[in-house]
Order: C-alpha cells, then structure tokens, then sequence
C-alpha cells in the first residue's frame, strides 16, 4: 500500500532529479564544469590550446556564413556582452555557444540569434573609451557543463597589479594564422600608471585596463572576448579585448575595457531590457 508519505518521497525524487541536473550549474557563476588547465607561460599568439569545454561562457560572434569575427561571454542565460568595435548587427550576425573546435560538426553547439544589440552611449570609435556592447538573445541559453555564464566584477572590485589573468578567443596566432581550437594565455595584469606609461596617459581612460606586455597577447579576433581572473574557484570577468598594437606585439600591453567601471551600465541595461 503506498502511504502518503511514500506519495511525498516519490514526488521528492521525481522533483529532485532534474534540479540536480542543474546542481553544478546553480551554485553560482564563474565555476566551469570542466575544470581549466592553464600553463601559464603560453600566449594566444603562437598559443596554447584550451581544454575543451573548460572556458564555458565564451561565444563566438559569426555572420551568416559562418565567418568567425569577434569574440564575447556569457553573462546570463538571456544576455551576452562583447566590444563595441565589433559593430554586432542583430540582422546580420549570431552568438555560437559550446564551441571549441571550429572545424567540426560533431560538438553540441548552441546557436542563438540576436534580439537587440546596444552599445554605451558614450562610446567613442576613435578612442575606443566605453568599448562595450551588451547582445540581448532572441530566446534563452540552455545551461549545460559546456555552456555557463561568467562573473562580472563588481564595482568596487580592485585586484593588484601583476596578478596573473586569463585571456580565450580564435584571434590569430601569428601574422596571417587563426586558430582551430579555442586558445588561452594567461598574462598580468598592469597598473594604470604602468599603461599609460606605454601608450600616453591621454589614451588610457577609467574605463580601460591593461595586461600582458610579458610576451603574451591577445589579437585581432579575439576582440570582444573575456579577460577572467580567478578568485577562490570563481572566475570573473574583469575586461574585455578591446585594442593594442595592429601587428599584436607581445611587448605591448593589450588595452581591455575595464568592467569594473562599467558595471553599473551593464546592470541598468540588463534591468531595463
């Protein structure tokens, strides 16, 4: 005879397995699944390949032919965010999630059109100051142990100079080569003072920040792409590739744009769309 509580227990279970399906993923932001590997000392240009899946909110932006030509992260299940200078068209182009191998046909790919692109209104082309876009998506990512969203720094989020950072995109990884797999560097993070020293102190503004200059660089296609640091197992998404030198020196420090500054523009966008 099935007892009330026995009616209780089975509907427990049938309701607990398909939250657990989702337990790894509602623990919070920032945590890949598959638990990245990365050397340290490699670059994207001439890089290392990334494991695959361990990177799981970084998209790639395509136009309608499959043309890889920026990069970008996954915020929420609804939005993600890239580089203004990567002028998304929500027409034109397409967010791809759960991608490594550009190559094949056989990964579990997400592909998502774009309901509203919106770039800050105070983004300057010349200059590259605000340099981000935020994509609204036409229907919801499906949360898997391939696809996740990224922590975004908050405001008051301060991390030292010289403290080692992640870099991922398919930009180029040499003079005329982009690469099949996903890559990855990791690469220091710079003070204010140290980029602006480099590249004049009337380029760099507050919403910008500098990494790499250590023989490690991001480069073009990787733009729009993440620049995550890693704090007690949670990553979080600190810049986005925004612009550095046309020949990719790893000499030069790569400028990203600083989401730390530009947080509150995000989170009123998010709530206002």
């Amino acid at each position: 005879m099935v007892t009330a509580v026995d009616r209780y227990s089975k509907l427990l279970f049938i309701y607990f397995l398909p939250c657990c399906a989702l337990c790894w993923w509602t623990s919070g932001c920032g945590v890949p699944a598959i638990k990245p590997q990365v050397s340290g000392y490699n670059k994207i240009v001439n890089g290392e390949t990334a494991v695959s899946g361990s990177w799981p909110w970084q998209v790639s932006l395509q136009d309608g032919t499959g043309f890889h030509f920026c990069g970008g992260s996954l915020i929420n299940e609804y939005w993600v965010v890239t580089a203004a200078h990567c002028r998304v068209s929500a027409m034109s182009h397409r967010v791809i999630l759960g991608e490594h191998d550009r190559q094949t046909n056989s990964e579990p790919l997400q592909v998502k059109s774009i309901a509203r692109a919106i770039t800050h209104p105070s983004y300057n082309a010349n200059t590259f100051n605000n340099d981000i876009t935020l994509l609204r998506l036409s229907s919801p990512v499906q949360m898997t142990n391939r696809v996740s969203p990224v922590c975004l720094a908050t405001s008051s989020t301060s991390i030292p100079s010289g403290t080692k950072c992640v870099t991922t995109g398919w930009g180029r990884t040499g003079q005329t080569s982009s690469p099949r797999y996903l890559q990855q560097t990791a690469l220091p993070l710079l003070s204010p003072d140290q980029c602006k020293s480099y590249w004049g102190y009337n380029r760099i503004t507050d919403a910008m920040i500098c990494a790499g200059a250590s023989g490690v660089s991001s480069c073009q296609g990787d733009s729009g792409g993440p620049l995550v640091c890693e704090s007690g197992g949670v990553w979080s998404l600190v810049g986005i590739v925004s612009w550095g030198t046309s020949n990719c020196n790893t000499y030069a420090p790569a400028v990203y744009s600083r989401v730390s500054y530009l947080r509150r523009w995000i989170d009123q966008t998010i709530g206002y769309y």
